[in-house]
């Protein structure tokens, strides 16, 4: 029979810490201590409190608790002495089944680890969904971390330790993130979707109206047919919006929802995050056959990331009016012109105009997105509330100099563009350090035509330079193009900088900031405030609307615009249970 809160917040001590057994392997003092902070509100609540625990207790006490796990595939199963907990989780992950080779090659890197760290290799295999990694999952994942500094690995044992927690814990408690589950199987099924040349390859790219693109603007708009949502369109610069109507017409919309395209050999997660999360708020109503006082509109926005074209931002802004015609005329790697692309997707340029949002007809903007850095992960915390999302610009510039013979070209005699702009990016670095919280990037950079044994004579490259504030991104950008004209002029080079997007720092509405902070406590999650680094839809529909975020933790050391970029569907349950309760607050209130 499940364990319930009630009953583990009812029991006396010694009986607590006996229903709770059998969580940290061979440690039942977690537990234990964690139970001081009895009454739990929620799981979510309970499974901090031990993070928490192990966190306070030092390095010592968790070197422990990581020796006393068992290795993947090791003596301990060979002999048969695992814990129940251990048996059943690497059975899941297959590990109970492994070929002599795989075996043998499994303990090669379990010897090699071992020798490296000091402690045995620690991972959830039951997985971001709890279904259990496979084999070769685990076997890169263990290759990878091999390479790790020691004082990182030793975090991301613990906090592989706390996700094999968390799924010990839902077993206890018969519980199952079932929206969550939901959410993270619409993930993997629009990553089926990928643009030719990475397809092939088994990445994830879609960029803006390629076959690949537009077969998620279908599986999308399908899926929200599914949910229940009464209008859905794919519109005149392929967003696809749904529309869940309010109780009464003429009632208010919220507008909600991310982007759909990626980068190239990107992560499932990214943008399309905050599609799913209200996609599976919208279903849950229709379940209900329940209307709010106000209706919800959800977008999957056609283009974010600005790969195919330079016009970043593309499908937010032309909700707010900042469709630039010019764009249409710009002509991708192929030569293919942003209007060709679009007439060939049958969207209607002469309706892009009509897209522009009136901002009476909206209650706000809010936004749910994959945290895409390391501060939560790190925290050990699920959820974080964005303060205020950096304003950033991006540069498309070219550098020249004088190709030249590397043998008989004297180094002083030099017009080498590939140096002027290797100086130029470590300054950059530089630069933004100085601020402590702005940061700047050389993302592309390529010799065109280069041969080994030719001075560069053009070199092409981006910057990206990103601040909390709109001053404090234009002192770092006003003194990065002088330093560009010094080097330039020094080193007798010529250079052309284009301004490809210039987002205005977007600080979250406070009225809408805390209702996601209240959401967040109201689940027993800790609440954690931070800034984002990265750019987002939320900041065009700023410009005329109030809005706020919400970021829910990666694993993987948070890393984003990568393929080891993820969640779990606990994390996913949790946003969602977030995003119904801004719902519930907002039609407390109408």
């Amino acid at each position: 029979m499940a364990l319930t809160l009630e009953q583990l917040n009812a029991a006396p001590a010694a009986e607590a810490v006996a229903l709770l057994d059998g969580l940290y392997e061979h440690s039942p003092w977690i537990a234990e201590a964690a139970l001081a902070q009895r009454p739990f509100r929620s799981l979510a609540h309970l499974k901090h409190a031990m993070v928490q625990v192990l966190q306070q207790a030092g390095v010592e006490a968790q070197l422990q608790l990581i020796r006393a796990h068992p290795e993947l595939a090791g003596k301990a199963m060979v002999s048969k002495t695992l814990t129940t907990e251990s048996t059943n989780e690497q059975n899941k992950a297959g590990l109970t089944d492994c070929t002599p080779e795989e075996f043998a090659h499994i303990q090669r890197l379990n010897q090699d680890y071992n020798a490296r760290f000091g402690f045995p290799f620690i991972l959830a295999v039951r997985g971001p969904r709890g279904l259990g990694l496979s084999k070769q999952e685990i076997i890169a994942t263990f290759a990878r971390r091999l390479d790790n500094p020691a004082d990182f690995e030793l975090a991301e044992a613990l906090r592989n330790i706390h996700r094999i927690v968390e799924i010990r814990l839902n077993d206890k408690f018969g519980y199952e993130p079932l929206l969550g589950n939901d959410v993270w199987d619409w993930h993997e099924k629009l990553a089926q979707h990928s643009d030719p040349g990475f397809a092939e390859k088994g990445q994830l790219t879609v960029t803006y109206l390629t076959d690949a693109h537009r077969a998620c603007a279908q599986r999308i708009s399908h899926w929200m047919r599914d949910c229940g949502f009464d209008e859905i369109e794919i519109d005149a610069v392929g967003n696809v919006v749904g529309r869940y109507r309010p109780a009464a017409e003429g009632g208010r919309y919220l507008m909600t929802g991310s982007h759909y395209d990626t980068v190239r050999n990107a992560g499932k997660y990214d943008g399309r995050l905050g599609i799913f999360v209200p996609m599976a708020c919208v279903r849950e109503l229709h379940r209900q056959q329940k209307r709010l006082p106000f209706g919800i509109e959800v977008i999957g926005f056609a283009e974010e990331e600005g790969q195919r074209y330079k016009a970043t931002f593309l499908g937010s802004g032309a909700l707010i009016g900042h469709f630039d015609n010019a764009w249409l005329e710009q002509k991708d790697a192929d030569g293919i012109t942003m209007r060709a692309a679009m007439q060939h997707a049958g969207l209607c340029v002469d309706d892009i105009p009509k897209l522009q949002r009136d901002p009476a007809q909206y209650l706000g903007f809010i936004e749910v997105h994959i945290e895409q850095g390391p501060v939560l992960n790190e925290l050990d915390i699920p959820l974080g509330v964005v303060t205020s999302i950096n304003g950033g610009v991006r540069y498309v510039c070219e550098m020249q100099g004088m190709a030249s013979h590397a043998g008989t070209t004297p180094m002083d005699r030099r017009r080498d563009a590939a140096l002027g702009v290797a100086e130029l990016a470590l300054y950059m670095e530089q630069r933004a350090a100085r601020d402590g919280d702005s940061v700047a990037t050389v993302g592309m950079l390529q010799v065109p035509g280069g041969s080994i044994n030719v001075v560069p004579g053009k070199c092409l490259f981006s910057m990206d330079m990103r601040a909390p504030t709109n001053p404090q991104r234009d002192a770092m950008v006003a003194d990065v193009l002088a330093k560009l004209e010094e080097i330039a002029r020094r080193r007798g080079l010529r250079y052309q900088t284009e301004l490809t997007m210039q987002a205005a720092a977007a600080p979250s509405a406070p009225e809408w900031q805390t209702r996601w902070e209240k959401a967040v406590t109201a689940l027993g999650v800790p609440l954690h405030r931070m800034p984002s680094g990265a750019g987002h839809d939320a900041m065009k529909l700023h410009e005329v609307m109030p809005q706020a975020m919400l970021f829910t933790r990666g694993i993987n050391s948070g890393i984003s615009h990568n393929p080891l970029e993820g969640t779990t569907s606990d994390d996913m349950q949790l946003a969602v249970d977030a995003f119904t309760h801004v719902l519930n607050q907002l039609a407390q209130e109408a």
